[in-house]
């Protein structure tokens, strides 16, 4: 059954239920039990011994003691909680609400500072996800923004900025790859990092994806189910539809300090981003040999561990504004603490629960070998080598899809595009590895399995499964674009025409939908 067309049945099968039942969990546990079914061979008492093993190795195993990734991030994701829980409380939200609505008049303005905040925090995905959904939460609601579209933009400004970008934990990564391959074909006219740099505008997933949302922000454009979404935001004030359960949304109407500020709010935000940069700093600096340099250091800085510092810090700052407004200036009861406390972490609990079950059946595909199958595909195919870009990026985009990880698949495909170029025609090894690095983006785009995909729903306070639905027209409508973009490449061996010909056709494509909207309006 491993490596095989078998090994696809499971991740189809758990998207395809998420997709038309919207329940997660229910959807995830079945495909790890499908999974774990295939690799004991239909063996009832392996298959539970396979999966029990696959779900306690999220937190433990034998061989490696402690998942402390695993464990810091769940750690992470319940201080965040309760930061936002104090936030509310100490009335930081509401201050900043009502400082915004002063300034941010419009909801275009709200929706290209949410995209300009998700660009300017790149370090790292994970963190990116969850710190922007923090700070534009209050914004996008006061001008009456979905969820949805706030997860959209999230998740549109999170993974395609940190994979074109060299300092942070993505480029880091990506650049070992490369490195690697360049030096497995004794390819030594070229560095790794000057490889990464000229990569960078062949990713024409990530700039088209990054186009479109300033384009549906500045021209109102909305499709699919997004427009759904939206058009109740608008009508009714509420930034999700009713009876949508949500991670990272308080569940219960805390007491808010009336003496409230800004401060209350930027703080706490503050201080978990310049503790989270100084811990990846510090853990890089540690686990440096040699000569440090900055990008040594985001090579090997330990990304959870300083997740979870960062978070630790920017907790206490925000409990130190509690207590401010508490004893100071006497607005808030005694008791409401462990209120915030335990509110705060009943909100994250979803996206733990959901994050937990995405890592078990992660685990078992690794295990059938889905990645390893569909690279398999094509390195055996003979295909016109102009068309090699477009290929990878489309066989990237089904295994991020179907594995719910693009690291992995950069792990898996990029070696394999690097074989196939040397092999063929070495001048497209580059193009061809820029196409991995931007099918896996997109793949994990629209995958429910994602954890992106789930912590950028947490971020926004967005139900998962509205998430998912939303963001994957917008999310097709890209890679449509970007799979045009690598046949040009490939035909013409230019970037810069490729480039230009995406988001020309982008521009085309929006005018044509602005003016459908127009004509439905009159």
């Amino acid at each position: 059954m491993e490596q095989s067309i078998y090994s696809l049945i499971p991740p189809v099968l758990a998207i395809l239920m998420v997709i038309f039942t919207r329940r997660v969990l229910l959807s995830l546990g079945i495909g790890i039990l499908a999974s774990a079914l295939l690799l004991s061979n239909f063996n009832f008492e392996k298959m539970l011994s396979i999966t029990w093993e696959a779900a306690s190795g999220n937190i433990y195993t034998k061989e490696d003691g402690w998942s402390t990734w695993n464990i810091y991030i769940i750690f992470f994701l319940l201080i965040l909680g309760v930061i936002t829980a104090f936030i509310n409380i100490s009335g930081g939200s509401r201050a900043f609400g009502e400082w915004a609505i002063q300034r941010v008049k419009t909801r275009a303005g709200a929706q290209i500072l949410s995209a300009v905040l998700g660009i300017i925090i790149f370090i790292d995905d994970y963190f990116n996800a969850l710190a922007v959904g923090q700070i534009s939460r209050p914004i996008t609601d006061r001008q009456r923004i979905s969820r949805a579209k706030l997860a959209y933009i999230i998740d549109s400004t999170s993974a395609p900025v940190c994979v074109v970008s060299p300092i942070s934990s993505w480029g880091a990564y990506i650049i070992g790859i490369v490195g690697t391959v360049l030096a497995t074909h004794q390819i030594t006219e070229i560095s790794a990092f000057s490889a990464f740099i000229q990569m960078i505008p062949m990713n024409f997933y990530v700039w088209v994806a990054l186009a479109l949302v300033f384009l549906t922000a500045i021209m109102q454009v909305d499709f699919g189910a997004m427009k759904k979404h939206e058009d109740h935001a608008i009508e009714t004030g509420l930034p999700s539809l009713s009876g949508r359960q949500a991670s990272g949304e308080l569940k219960e109407d805390l007491p808010v300090s009336s003496k409230g500020t800004i401060g209350d709010l930027i703080w706490p935000i503050i201080a978990l981003i310049v503790g989270t940069v100084s811990a990846m700093m510090w853990t890089g600096s540690q686990a440096v040999e040699g000569d440090v340099t900055l990008l040594k250091i985001f090579e090997s800085t330990d990304v959870a561990k300083s997740l979870l510092y960062g978070g630790l810090f920017g907790l206490a700052v925000a409990i130190a504004m509690y207590f401010r407004q508490t004893f100071t200036h006497g607005s808030l009861g005694k008791n409401v603490f462990f209120t915030g406390v335990w509110e705060g972490i009943k909100s994250m609990l979803p996206a733990v629960y959901i994050l937990f079950f995405a890592w078990t059946i992660v685990t078992l595909i690794n295990q059938l070998g889905t990645g390893a199958y569909l690279a398999s595909l094509v390195a055996q195919s003979n295909m016109n080598v102009a068309f090699l870009p477009f290929v990878l990026f489309l066989v990237a985009g089904a295994m991020a899809f179907s594995t719910g990880t693009s690291w992995g698949s950069f792990g898996i495909l990029l070696p394999i595009a690097g074989d196939i170029a040397a092999a063929t025609d070495v001048s497209l090894i580059l193009p061809a590895m820029a196409s991995v690095l931007a099918g896996a983006v997109f793949g994990d785009h629209c995958s429910p399995i994602s954890d992106t995909t789930i912590l950028s729903a947490t971020g926004a306070g967005c139900n998962h499964i509205d998430h998912v639905i939303t963001q994957i027209p917008y999310a097709i409508l890209s890679a449509v674009l970007a799979s045009i973009g690598y046949i040009v490449l490939g035909v013409t061996g230019s970037a810069g025409i490729s480039l230009a010909v995406c988001l020309g056709l982008l521009i085309i494509v929006m005018l044509m939908l602005k003016s459908k909207q127009k004509a439905r309006a009159a």
